[in-house]
């Protein structure tokens, strides 16, 4: 594209440079005619050699001869208006770009995660509770299955997939932890266990734990990503505008009928540019205050993502709520066994083979080290780096008139320019600001109606806003407390109003880091609950907290967004 635009340049300025014909003699169209082609607009047969009357021209009228014919006149008005969608989408390029990438590169890192996430839970009944291992899979599987398809758009409940893993969960959890045996319940037994587990809560309250941790950071996550996506929308239809018929004239008049005088160098006034791209613009001005709410809800957003709305430590911990809720299952099984046979009698139960783990912990352990990143990596960060570069687009509609014709169209300041009839020294007629009210004035363009394209997408903007603002999660007040670290002790940082949830405390030290960083770790052990998370206290649990430290060198995990380390 480059080099074309350079020799279209060369040939213009060649064409200029063409010796003036002596008094007396007609002016050539050779260079207009050279023009035309190389813009590939048609052949050298469809321009005159020399200047005639225009009598059949519509808009490029003129007292003197004129180059153009009026079929010449309908292929520049098809080429005006494939220019300006042409610099449209060249200023809006690096933004469509910035906005496209950071979409794809967040739809990807919400996919590892939610694959980590699984792969942690599948590990914990690997490790922790192999008996169970090869039924709890398919059940894991469905669940993070479910988790996927919400966040990228599916319509579908969070509470309603917390509940079916735990009802599918328990009938497992009952036949092998709570009332072993060599065999099988049948499945009209397990469908039984499955109905009564909201009645009498095996897990406790771990379930509604479960859901309200997903509802708050599973949301906002999928609305972020909602919203970048109507980012690249509006870029589109902004981007492929259709325009009116008294635009298009405008158009044909600024950009190529001074080439029917021989004009060919000549450049559109700066007031004449605004008011033609002003008056074609007019609809998609009235974008701009839509946009500026747009970027600012995403920002509000990316800033409230953190606690229990962050993605990352509610889908990296889910594993431990779930070690905890089998934990609580184990220690109520007599009474839950009682409860069980009085609604669904005992179990009945058929040979089965014995259970086995088909867990690929090698491939697990590849996927942590896939997955490692330092801090500046993290999604907190990314999305902060990536609104800062958003923000500063933030008035790109209000001022994109302004910017095609200060870059690309108009000509310098004090440089003879195109006023839609001559070249001129100024343009004197008045300048109109931007938006459809503003048109009422314009000299060049007339501006009526409404566009339902833009009317479309402004709605779409108003919507993703609501949702963006408020009115997708929960708003939160005293218990928001900012992860700043405040020198003192992590029991000290911990406010009375923030509950166990909400993934509040400090590092000491400043900002507190978040990184997923794994070390030459030979086999992962699943990270059951040994930290207690509001007061952090270290709880070994046996033999299997001492081999994940024998095994890792160096583990700090992105579940614990407070919690800097561990020593080893």
């Amino acid at each position: 594209m480059e080099a074309r635009s350079l020799s279209v340049l060369l040939l213009l300025l060649a064409a200029a440079a063409t010796p003036a014909p002596r008094d007396g003699e007609p002016r050539s169209c050779e260079a207009v005619r050279k023009v035309f082609q190389l813009r590939q607009l048609g052949s050298f047969r469809g321009v005159p050699e020399f200047p005639r009357a225009g009598v059949d021209l519509q808009v490029c009228t003129s007292k003197n001869p004129t180059c153009c014919t009026k079929k010449m006149e309908e292929r520049y008005q098809t080429a005006a208006k494939q220019d300006i969608q042409q610099v449209l989408q060249t200023s809006s390029a690096t933004l469509k770009f910035l906005i496209s990438r950071n979409a794809a590169a967040f739809q990807e890192t919400f996919e590892m995660l939610i694959k980590l996430a699984e792969n942690y839970t599948s590990t914990l009944f690997c490790n922790a509770y192999r008996n169970m291992a090869a039924e709890a899979a398919t059940r894991v599987q469905e669940f993070f299955t479910d988790i996927a398809l919400y966040i990228f758009g599916t319509d579908i409940s969070t509470k309603e997939c917390v509940n079916r893993f735990f009802d599918n969960l328990f009938p497992v959890v009952y036949n092998h932890m709570i009332n072993p045996g060599l065999t099988d319940v049948t499945l009209e037994y397990a469908e039984c266990l499955q109905m009564v587990r909201r009645d009498i809560r095996p897990f406790g309250d771990i379930p509604e734990k479960v859901i309200r941790q997903m509802g708050r950071s599973l949301l906002p996550s999928r609305n972020f990503l909602q919203a970048l996506n109507l980012g690249i929308e509006v870029i589109n239809t902004t981007d492929h505008l259709h325009f009116s018929k008294d635009c298009s004239r405008a158009l044909l008049r600024m950009q190529y009928c001074p080439h029917c005088q021989g004009l060919i160098l000549s450049k559109p006034c700066m007031g004449y540019c605004l008011n033609v791209i002003r008056g074609c613009l007019a609809y998609v001005a009235e974008v701009d205050l839509h946009w500026q709410g747009y970027i600012q809800s995403l920002e509000e957003l990316s800033s409230a993502m953190h606690g229990t709305y962050d993605v990352e430590h509610v889908l990296l911990n889910f594993h431990s709520l779930v070690n905890d809720a089998l934990m609580q299952a184990r220690v109520n099984g007599p009474e839950l066994t009682e409860q069980v046979n009085k609604v669904c009698g005992p179990p009945v139960r058929k040979p089965t083979q014995s259970p086995h783990c088909s867990f690929d912990r090698n491939k697990y352990s590849q996927g942590l080290k896939m997955f490692s990143r330092d801090v500046e990596e993290t999604l907190a960060s990314r999305r902060k780096e990536f609104i800062s570069h958003l923000r500063l687009y933030r008035a790109f509609y209000g001022g994109l008139a302004d910017q095609l014709c200060g870059n690309e169209l108009a000509a310098a300041d004090d440089i003879p320019c195109w006023n839609g009839e001559d070249v001129v020294k100024s343009y004197t007629h008045h300048v109109v600001g931007s938006g459809i009210k503003a048109q009422a004035g314009n000299p060049e363009v007339r501006v009526k109606g409404t566009d339902p394209v833009i009317n479309q997408i402004i709605d779409k903007l108003k919507h993703i806003i609501q949702l963006l603002r408020g009115k997708s999660f929960p708003k939160y007040d005293n218990w928001d407390l900012r992860q700043t670290g405040s020198g003192g002790s992590v029991d000290e940082q911990i406010s009375g109003v923030c509950d166990d949830e909400d993934g509040c405390g400090g590092s000491g030290s400043g900002e507190v880091k978040r990184v997923l960083k794994i070390t030459d770790c030979k086999s992962m052990i699943p990270f059951p609950s040994y930290i207690q998370r509001v007061k952090l206290s270290y709880v070994p649990l046996g033999n299997t907290i001492e081999l994940f430290w024998k095994k890792c060198a160096e583990v700090v995990y992105i579940m614990f967004p407070r919690y800097t380390g561990i020593g080893l």
